[in-house]
């Protein structure tokens, strides 16, 4: 059996500034039918900011679809129309934690929720980082703090960080500094 769906139809419900929701009837790998409810994303980047002493520049903010704050590294989506996600990375360092780097790693790309969303998150290491003021968007407030890689790997393991982009970025990090 071909494990692939085929569209059939897709009717749009939701029109957003950050997503777009469609229902689609599509064709499932026994020939029968089925229904996919698809939000749709334009993407976004993370970035861990990695500093030469070993601490990763992390950001606190409120979240409200959790109504909770939480422990993240920069991130964002990337605006309307931007492609090019490493430019979109850099931006985000800039923006909320004020500082810019000399070496930008790619650490792969990670879809969040691909039963329903069609995001991809584009992850980056960031190093040789020099700092300056932050400028966060105009809807968001962020408390700056540095925490080193090696604790901040324990605090996922532990299970005290929620984010799924973080998660993965600070073992990706942690593993990729061993090399």
């Amino acid at each position: 059996m071909k494990l692939e769906e085929k569209k059939i139809s897709s009717k749009e419900v939701f029109d957003g500034k950050v997503i777009n929701v469609t229902v689609d009837a599509v064709e499932l790998p026994n020939g029968a039918e089925g229904v996919r409810e698809i939000v749709h994303h334009r993407g976004a980047v993370c970035v861990l900011p990695l500093t030469d002493d070993g601490d990763v520049i992390c950001v606190r903010q409120f979240r409200y679809a959790h109504g909770e704050v939480l422990l993240e590294i920069p991130a964002g989506k990337l605006e309307e129309g931007e492609h090019d996600h490493r430019a979109a990375a850099l931006r985000e360092l800039s923006e909320e934690t004020g500082a810019e780097c000399s070496e930008l790693i790619y650490l792969g790309k990670l879809y969040p929720s691909p039963a329903i969303f069609t995001e991809v998150i584009h992850m980056y290491l960031a190093r040789g980082l020099t700092f300056g003021e932050t400028h966060p968007d105009d809807d968001e407030f962020l408390e700056i703090e540095r925490i080193p890689l090696e604790k901040l790997k324990d605090m996922v393991m532990r299970g005290e960080i929620y984010d799924a982009k973080t998660q993965i970025c600070v073992m990706r990090a942690y593993l990729e500094k061993g090399k």
